[in-house]
């Protein structure tokens, strides 16, 4: 496992908290996303994403930006798929020494399949409880010696619980290994996305007598659509090649070199809950709701290059792992973004929330005000430096710092003005493991991370933002980690994680910051993995998290608020059970105290439990069929949110059924 150390560490010697959960896992559980996979992670919450991205609250800190494929990033808002997923990797807390920006609460890395020579033709369709289907391909085969290729593909078109909410997407992923020798091995990979989708905000919350809080969500049918459906859409086109070079020079040295060049092009348009007096809410008496709509593009070139040299050596008594090496990117893109005006003149619209459907037409246009219209470009380079040191066979440590130069500028299409800034940031981290007996682990860890002036989606520079500082993240952690058995894995920690230097709009300076926002995070997480014997395997893990705002961000956002979509209490696991060859069971729990769907504090979402069961059935090693009932006891409940009047109802009962062919 490398994400945490980018060396070959086994977990258990790895001082952070890092989760990963394996294709058969996914396989097992019939997840499709990665919202859903991380359900099984403690200290994640699954964000709404406004309906047409990845988002995620990890140990109190949310992104959309920090994920990454095969350690290199990936950090446009869309939704990644599965399909072709070798294992998905959660590290926690901020580790900028190995990623770079961002990345304050933690990043989420994708392994994907690649070609290895395995002798692989698997074939598999699903249908579910709405119409639809998906299917997924894996092939991959040995060509000679010297040569391997593979080939996931995978074509989804399927319906949701939600009325009017419609998914077609399909992708592409060839890959091919070249190894001339017992030292070099050369990986080329090319993945190719499409997903169109209609984009769905969920429900809003409802005022309360007196205007009391908080407010809970507007009771409606899990099904109910707010907004118009033909006019709330996403469409996504991603295309990411990557070339990886790795040597051996077995004299202690090896490296690897990883060129990754990304384009996306992404559209969404949305009518949703928002606006007018209530901000979207639905009016006490129950017979109001006003309706917003905006559109947004994001064109994004990435163009990567990393080089990692790791050096193992012994110097006295000790033993070193050194890596070392460098990245050098370019990041350049368009954001723009519309606003909606019903009828061409009105900003917002009331519809009934019995009827909450419009149709009403929609004309679209930039105010040239708030509305997004400009060009970046980001150039970046970083060096690194990491010692894995082993002073005794119970003791070791690590120490690593990291250099990033990160050059932005920004242009206004409207104005020509070009903004920039530059900022060198220096994010240490540092490490001890003491293993008392080989299988146990207890450790200690230090690390920061910083997040620039524009975000982690490159906003318009503004002469505000120019001059304001990065924000920093840091994270202490202490934990234990101890191999039950060979097979079975248990983890915990405890963690405190600081966020400051937060951007407060300053109310004396219209368009500049005051840098005093801070938020405090405070948690315990543990986990299991494996197996408890040969035929019972387990994935799960409770988290408790205080996440607070230290001092005030603004009139509603007040020192000692929780912040949004982090309950206090998680717990989740998947056990499955094979009962014979051929028969195999799974049964899931998944459970969140209640949660605020924002960090104004002002709407709370419902704790909620909710089952998952399976029944795979294997006939023999060529066939393979799997029924998977998510909310077996059909509870209603609110998974997630947007904001206080973009909630997320959870799905009622669902049904999905696989079979795979395995050639």
């Amino acid at each position: 496992m490398t994400t945490a150390t980018r060396t070959n560490t086994p977990l258990i010697n790895v001082p952070q908290s890092v989760t990963v959960l394996t294709k058969e896992f996914i396989k097992d559980t019939a997840i499709l996303s990665i919202g859903e996979a991380t359900r099984y992670v403690p200290g994640v919450i699954y964000h709404q994403g406004e309906g047409h991205r990845d988002d995620l609250v990890i140990r109190g800190q949310r992104t959309n930006a920090d994920f990454f494929t095969n350690g290199i990033r990936d950090d446009v808002q869309y939704f990644r798929d599965v399909y072709n997923l070798q294992r998905l990797e959660v590290l926690k807390g901020p580790n900028a020494m190995i990623f770079g920006r961002g990345g304050g609460g933690g990043v989420v890395n994708r392994v994907l399949k690649e070609a290895d020579g395995t002798s692989v033709r698997e074939f598999t369709v699903w249908g579910n409880s709405y119409p639809g289907a998906r299917m997924t391909a894996d092939i991959g085969q040995a060509i000679n010696e010297n040569w391997a290729a593979r080939f996931n593909a995978m074509y989804e078109n399927t319906s949701s619980y939600r009325d009017f909410v419609h998914l077609d997407r399909w992708a592409v992923n060839p890959t091919v290994t070249f190894a001339p020798n017992d030292t070099t091995t050369v990986k080329l990979s090319y993945e190719h996305l499409h997903d169109n989708r209609t984009v769905d905000r969920g429900v809003p919350s409802q005022i309360r007598p007196g205007n009391a809080f908080p407010r809970f969500p507007y009771d409606t049918s899990s099904s109910t659509f707010f907004g118009n459906p033909l006019l709330s859409y996403a469409i996504a086109d991603v295309d990411i090649g990557m070339a990886i070079i790795e040597h051996d020079f077995e004299n202690g040295f090896a490296v690897r070199n990883a060129t990754q060049a990304a384009n996306y092009n992404k559209f969404y348009q949305n009518v949703f809950p928002g606006g007018g007096a209530n901000a979207g809410a639905v009016n006490l008496a129950g017979t109001s709701s006003n309706l917003s709509s905006y559109n947004n593009e994001t064109d994004r070139s990435n163009l990567f290059n990393r080089t990692d040299v790791t050096y193992k050596f012994d110097a006295g008594l000790t033993r070193h792992t050194v890596l070392f090496g460098g990245e050098l990117g370019r990041q350049s893109g368009l954001n723009y973004r519309q606003s909606g005006f019903f009828n061409g003149v009105d900003s917002t619209i009331t519809v009934d929330p019995r009827n909450p459907v419009s149709y009403v037409p929609v004309t679209f246009r930039n105010n040239g005000t708030t509305d997004a219209n400009n060009t970046y470009n980001l150039n970046l380079g970083a060096a690194f430096l990491q010692d894995q040191i082993e002073i005794t066979r119970y003791l070791q440590l690590i120490a690593g710092v990291r250099f990033d130069h990160f050059d932005l500028s920004s242009r206004d299409r409207r104005t020509g003005v070009v903004l920039g800034r530059v900022d060198d940031l220096v994010s240490p981290r540092a490490g001890i493991v003491y293993k008392p007996i080989d299988n146990l682990s207890i450790y200690g860890s230090y690390s920061v991370s910083y997040l620039p002036s524009a975000g982690d989606q490159f906003s318009a520079l503004s002469p505000g933002l120019v001059i304001a500082p990065p924000e920093k993240f840091v994270n202490t952690e202490i934990g234990v980690k101890y191999d039950i058995v060979p097979r079975l894995q248990f983890a915990a920690a405890v963690y405190d994680l600081d966020r400051t230097n937060q951007r407060i709009a300053d109310p004396v300076n219209i368009g500049f910051f005051l840098l005093n926002g801070q938020t405090k995070t405070r948690g315990f997480e543990a986990s299991l993995a494996g197996y408890i014997t040969d035929a019972w395997q387990v994935t799960g893990g409770y988290s408790y998290t205080d996440a607070r705002i230290a001092n005030n961000l603004s009139a509603t956002i007040v020192a000692g608020n929780r912040v949004g979509l982090v309950p206090y209490n998680t717990f989740s696991v998947w056990n499955k059970y094979q009962f014979d060859p051929m028969w195999a069971g799974g049964i899931g729990v998944i459970h969140y105290s209640n949660f605020f769907a924002s960090s104004d504090n002002t709407v709370r979402l419902p704790e909620f439990t909710r089952v998952d069961a399976a029944v795979i059935l294997t006939l023999n090693p060529t066939w393979r069929a799997q029924l998977n009932i998510e909310n077996l006891f059909d509870q209603k409940y609110f998974s997630t949110a947007d904001g206080n009047n973009n909630l997320m109802p959870g799905s009622p009962r669902v049904f999905r059924l696989q079979a795979t062919a395995r050639f």
